[in-house]
């Protein structure tokens, strides 16, 4: 019989994500068969994944990492339900990796909770087949009393799932006691039975000051407190823009070691409506190397290089980008310059039956003119992984070999005339502009260190050494086991003795 653990929060941002990435990892580590799961997610950031047709669709990409932290394919399986909001209160539905339509929120609980409940529990019976052990990420708090008769990642995934509870409560911003009691008298009686215990987590600082509280709860509630996870980030994926500055506010990611005058800067304008940003977290994993969330204000006098990211209304946030003045900035701008998916449609002369997307009441709409490609909208969307060959050019001098990655877009950009095309088709370079609908690209080894290098030579700056680290799904594996060694058994999962070594 399937056992399966669901890993939810007394709020967002406790580190459900990473919990399930490590506990996948700790168990597929040990030779267990275990899978993730996610009924449903609302997230701008998606993975393509396989349908139960064979065919490509589209997941959350903490599913899409935990699937990888457990060693099995990624499928529409792992996250049925996926909402990816599109800003003004609205949501583009997928459901079993399927764009179903846009949708208000109300309509949504309106008219298709059962729909979407249903596709949950198909998903959770095919995995269920296939897998020993599920671990099931929630969403949100799991006692959030107006959403009782509705909540799909906690409450009925608990119940459908027969599942063990493991309660998540940051202590960072304070009020982690108050927090996990209220939770706890708040959550449903059946529910609250399933819980096996809870875990502090995001905590720094020295742990017996915890323990007077700890026993106090415990004293309380009769719910013990299995361990108190450090403040420490693996490096996986962020799921959501929680993690990210709010549209007017700067946040630099990536290397503080390397002293400012031998590392890089690479801006990030922060779209309104930006989605996959994750494309850029490789590079702020890299050495000498920042990553810099912009308002659409700033200046880019320190930055070396600029990403335009992935959007969810590209029409709309061009012209957010030039309402702010940022398209000057670009024109005037002197070095690399990237656009992924919706940036590479912003970087090019126009866009057409851009009414398709954006609310504008206009057809065509100017493009930053930066790249010689047109972009027509349709309502088909492109939902596909992909392999292509590297043709090496300015910003990627020296890379060799094949990339793999994925595209997630509506609308065909062609180029308005002979251009090259680095990464075959569907994308576009001219000099120090580089444009390519392939998201995750900087995940291959060869376009990253390529890019990084151009980056660096544009700036006049040494290329830093490489430096090898713990994968982020170690990492995350790491953290549950040193704080919670016992875990396992407390779960009463057995995974035996076949520790392998991590892979990746």
């Amino acid at each position: 019989m399937t056992k399966t653990v669901l890993v939810a929060g007394t709020e967002s941002h406790v580190g459900k994500s990473t919990v399930t990435a490590g506990l996948c990892r700790l168990l597929a580590r040990r030779g267990v068969s275990v899978a993730p799961f996610k009924a449903q997610n609302m997230s701008t950031n998606a993975r393509v994944a396989v349908d139960p047709a064979g065919e490509w669709g589209e997941i959350g990409v903490s599913q899409y990492v935990q699937a990888r932290a457990a060693r099995v394919p990624a499928t529409t399986d792992m996250n049925p339900v996926l909402l990816k909001p599109r800003g003004d209160g609205e949501s583009q539905l997928v459901l079993h990796g399927e764009a179903v339509e846009n949708v208000a929120a109300g309509s949504y609980y309106e008219s298709h909770w059962e729909p979407a409940r249903r596709a949950a529990i198909e998903s959770y019976e095919r995995l269920a087949d296939q897998y020993d052990v599920i671990v099931a990420e929630g969403a949100g708090g799991i006692a959030e009393i107006n959403l009782r008769h509705r909540d799909l990642a906690n409450l009925e995934t608990a119940r459908f799932a027969d599942a063990s509870i493991l309660l998540l409560v940051n202590i960072e911003r304070g009020g982690a006691f108050a927090s996990l009691y209220g939770t706890l008298e708040l959550v449903p009686d059946d529910v609250r039975d399933r819980i096996r215990g809870a875990i502090i987590t995001k905590f720094r600082g020295d742990e017996s000051l915890l323990t007077s509280g700890i026993e106090a709860i415990e004293d309380r509630t009769g719910v013990p407190v299995l361990g108190i996870l450090p403040h420490d980030d693996p490096g996986l994926p962020a799921e959501d823009s929680v993690s990210l500055p709010q549209p007017g506010e700067t946040a630099i990611l990536g290397d503080d070691v390397v002293p400012e005058g031998r590392s890089v800067t690479i801006g990030v304008p922060r779209l309104p409506r930006i989605s996959n940003f994750t494309d850029l977290e490789p590079l702020a994993n890299e050495p000498g190397v920042r990553v810099a969330y912009l308002p659409l204000q700033s200046s880019l006098d320190r930055v070396d290089a600029v990403v335009l990211p992935g959007s969810k209304n590209t029409v709309d946030d061009l012209l957010a980008l030039r309402d702010a003045g940022f398209d000057a900035k670009l024109t005037d701008f002197s070095g690399p310059i990237v656009g992924l998916c919706g940036g590479y449609q912003m970087l090019g002369e126009r866009i057409t039956n851009a009414s398709i997307e954006s609310t504008a009441d206009h057809d065509v709409v100017s493009g930053l003119g930066l790249l010689p490609v047109e972009t027509r909208f349709s309502a088909q969307k492109r939902v596909a992984r992909v392999t292509r060959t590297l043709d090496p050019v300015e910003l990627l001098s020296g890379a060799r070999g094949t990339v793999h990655g994925y595209e997630i877009h509506m609308g065909r950009t062609t180029p308005t005339r002979r251009i090259d095309q680095p990464i075959g088709e569907g994308s576009a370079a001219v000099n120090r502009v580089l444009g390519t609908y392939l998201h995750g690209l900087f995940e291959n080894e060869n376009a990253r260190t390529a890019f990084l290098k151009a980056v660096f030579r544009s700036a006049g700056k040494p290329y830093p050494e490489e430096t090898v680290s713990q994968s982020p799904y170690d990492g995350a594996a790491t953290l549950l086991t040193k704080a919670i060694p016992d875990l396992c058994d407390r779960l009463d999962i057995r995974p035996g003795d076949d520790d392998r070594i991590p892979i990746e």
